[in-house]
């Protein structure tokens, strides 16, 4: 027993010496692998046409459209025509029956016959009262006549009574010879009281007809006057009784009917009244475009678009913006263009949508590379360019952006590879391997 003790005792030292030895033992690691070299994708700037564009939904509207209402009130004599049929400017399309406005016609016209009438009736009393003027004149002229003739026959007679006398007085001739010519120079004397009374009378006479034309010039003015109003009265029936025939106010399509026959209309109230006819001008359309602000300042009128309109199947329309409100909508803080197509098939309606791209600017011969290799560090923008397997930050001037292509105005040139994946990861002198991009 004691011999078989003392083996198992050296079996466990020897275990225990063993365990000892091996947790003293030092422990070599394993020699690390040489690090790897990453690999970049790269590509070339390439010299091409770079253009800038927006795209955004379109509304298509009818170039005109006006709802038609009634201006007097009566009832509808007849619709001629209906939804979707195309009308010609000044078709007429619908008439209202309104008899009083007949009747008014007439009796406007015989007033202003009357007063036609009235205003040659003046006419031939300014006439009238002119030749009058004329006769008194000529009667002055032979009443002052008569008065010269009066005086001279006062004079002969002056005359011969003092001859007549101062023979008397010698007793050549009796007495009784120079009464008579006492006499008849007495008489003399009263003729040209007589003549000269005539003149005054005919010169009064004139001044009358001369009043007279006057009153007579007055009449005709007021005559005129009134033939005037008659007949603007009769202009004013007419223009009302236009309005009994409601026409197209340009040649298009009617949209909408809301009336029959033997309806009663009347004048709309507001603009909450149901219009009778609805006519809209399609062969243009307007297509209605909201520009974001970002882009707004950058469209101009004629600035070349492209039109796809997906509801009427067309092709895409080449176009070009027609005008912009120029100024930014209160509402969504957008720029309003508009776009005017042809539209002779008729195809596009009012209330399609569309899809527009506007081109904005274009750069012919533009050095490009993709947005992605641009990196921005605060005020420093550069791109990272590898030369010999080793990476180098290189400053660039980027210009105009469109989509994921960038324009570079200088920093870099056609035959220099530029990392296009990622290149913020990267440091300037970095070992790289490079990749071409497909």
């Amino acid at each position: 027993m004691p011999r078989v003790d003392r083996s198992l005792q050296a079996m466990f030292l020897a275990a225990g010496i063993a365990t000892l030895l091996a947790g003293c033992r030092e422990e070599v690691p394993p020699q690390s692998a040489p690090a790897s070299i990453p690999e970049v994708t790269v590509a070339k700037p390439e010299r091409r046409s770079l253009t800038l564009s927006t795209t955004q939904p379109g509304r298509i509207e009818a170039f005109e459209h006006a709802p038609l209402y009634a201006k007097i009130a009566g009832y509808v004599d007849e619709v001629r025509v209906d939804i979707g049929d195309v009308v010609k400017k000044d078709d007429v399309l619908v008439r209202i029956a309104v008899p009083e406005l007949l009747d008014e016609l007439h009796e406007k016209e015989a007033l202003v016959a009357q007063a036609d009438a009235e205003v040659k009736q003046a006419e031939s009393a300014v006439t009238a009262s002119r030749a009058a003027a004329e006769t008194a004149e000529s009667r002055i002229a032979e009443a002052d006549a008569g008065l010269i003739r009066a005086k001279a026959d006062v004079a002969r007679w002056t005359s011969e009574h003092d001859r007549i006398r101062d023979l008397a007085d010698k007793g050549a001739i009796t007495r009784k010879l120079e009464e008579e010519t006492l006499n008849a120079l007495r008489a003399a004397e009263a003729a040209v009281e007589e003549a000269a009374a005539r003149s005054r009378s005919t010169r009064t006479a004139s001044q009358e007809a001369r009043a007279r034309i006057g009153t007579a010039e007055a009449d005709q003015v007021a005559a005129e006057a009134r033939h005037k109003v008659a007949r603007a009265v009769l202009d004013r029936v007419g223009t009302m009784l236009g309005y009994t025939e409601i026409r197209a106010p340009f040649a298009g399509t009617i949209t909408r009917r809301s009336v029959d026959t033997g309806h009663f209309v009347q004048p709309a109230s507001g603009p909450q009244g149901a219009p009778l006819l609805e006519v809209a001008r399609t062969d243009t359309v307007r297509i209605f475009v909201d520009v974001p602000e970002l882009e707004a300042a950058q469209v101009d009128v004629g600035d070349p678009a492209e039109v796809r309109v997906q509801a009427a199947g067309t092709d895409v329309i080449q176009a070009a913006v027609t005008r912009t409100s120029g100024a930014l909508l209160a509402a969504n803080h957008s720029l309003r263009v508009e776009i005017d197509v042809a539209n002779a098939d008729r195809r596009m309606r009012s209330g399609m949508y569309a899809t527009v791209v506007i081109r904005l600017d274009e750069h012919a011969e533009a050095l490009v590379i993709p947005a992605s290799a641009v990196v921005r560090d605060g005020t420093a923008t550069f791109c990272c360019v590898v030369q010999d397997g080793t990476v180098e930050r290189r400053p660039v001037e980027v210009g105009m952006r469109s989509g994921t292509s960038i324009e570079v105005r200088a920093g870099l040139d056609e035959d220099t590879p530029v990392v296009v994946k990622q290149p913020e990861l990267l440091r300037d002198g970095q070992r790289v391997r490079e990749v071409v991009a497909p």
